[in-house]
C-alpha cells in the first residue's frame, strides 16, 4: 500500500526562518527589526506646521541610505480586561451613588462593542539588512548552499541593523513620533495576529521567554 502523504504545513510557505534577539531571520537570508511608532493627527495640524512634517518627513526619506517599509494594522480592540477592571471597581466602591454610575458606563461599554467594532490602528517600521550575494560562477549558483549566520558573523549583522534601527528611530523623534523596537515576543504576536486574525482575538500566547533561553544556549553550544 502506498504511504499516505503528511499534510504541507503552511509554515513551509511562509518567508520567515526564525526570530532570535528581537530579529526576524527570513528564509532568503536576510534581516529585519520591527518599531511600532505612535501616530500624530495631521489634519489638526495648521498649515505651516504642515508643510514642515512634510518637508522634514522629505529630508528623512532622503537621508536613509536603505530602504524602509511602513505598516498599518488596524485590530478589533480587546476591551475584555478593562471591563474586567470596571467591574472590580463596582465590587469595591463603598459610596452607592459612584457604584451605579460606574455600572451604567459598564452597561453603556457592553452595549457599545455589541453594535460596532471599536477598532485601533497601529503603525510599524520595518528595518531591513540584507547580506551581499557573493557570486561563486556557475556552479556555485546551482549547487552552492546559503550560508549559516551564526556567533560572530550573526553579531556583526546585529550590530548593523541595531545601527539602522537606531538612526530610524531618530529621524522618527525628529517628526515629533516615538519608537519603540519590537521585542522577540512582540515580534511572534504581531506575526501571529497577522496571518491568524481571527484566532488571535480568542487565543493569547504564551511567553516565550523561556524558548528564548533555551535557544540561546543551544547555539552557543553549537559553536
Amino acid at each position: 500500500m502506498a504511504k499516505k502523504k503528511k499534510p504541507t504545513s503552511t509554515q513551509k510557505y511562509l518567508p520567515i526562518k526564525e526570530i532570535r534577539e528581537s530579529i526576524v531571520i527570513l528564509k532568503d537570508g536576510g534581516y529585519r527589526t520591527v518599531l511600532m511608532v505612535n501616530a500624530i493627527n495631521f489634519n489638526l495640524k495648521s498649515r505651516d506646521e504642515q508643510e514642515a512634517l512634510l518637508n522634514n518627513y522629505q529630508s528623512f526619506l532622503n537621508g536613509l541610505s536603505f530602504p524602509i517599509q511602513i505598516l498599518v494594522q488596524s485590530r478589533t480592540l480587546d476591551l475584555d480586561a478593562y471591563l474586567k477592571t470596571l467591574n472590580n471597581a463596582i465590587n469595591q466602591q463603598s459610596n452607592d451613588l459612584m457604584r451605579t454610575q460606574t455600572q451604567d458606563y459598564t452597561n453603556f461599554v457592553r452595549e457599545l462593542i455589541g453594535v460596532a467594532n471599536i477598532m485601533s490602528k497601529t503603525f510599524y517600521v520595518i528595518i531591513p539588512y540584507n547580506k551581499p550575494i557573493i557570486s561563486g560562477g556557475l556552479f556555485g549558483k546551482l549547487f552552492g548552499k546559503k550560508p549559516v549566520v551564526k556567533g560572530k558573523k550573526f553579531e556583526n549583522i546585529k550590530g548593523e541593523l541595531n545601527e539602522r534601527t537606531g538612526l530610524v528611530a531618530s529621524g522618527l523623534s525628529g517628526l515629533g513620533l516615538s519608537a519603540v523596537q519590537l521585542n522577540t515576543q512582540e515580534l511572534i504576536e504581531l506575526l501571529y495576529f497577522t496571518y491568524n486574525p481571527d484566532t488571535a482575538r480568542r487565543q493569547k500566547l504564551f511567553s516565550v521567554s523561556n524558548v528564548d533561553v533555551s535557544v540561546i544556549q543551544n547555539i552557543k553550544e553549537a559553536e
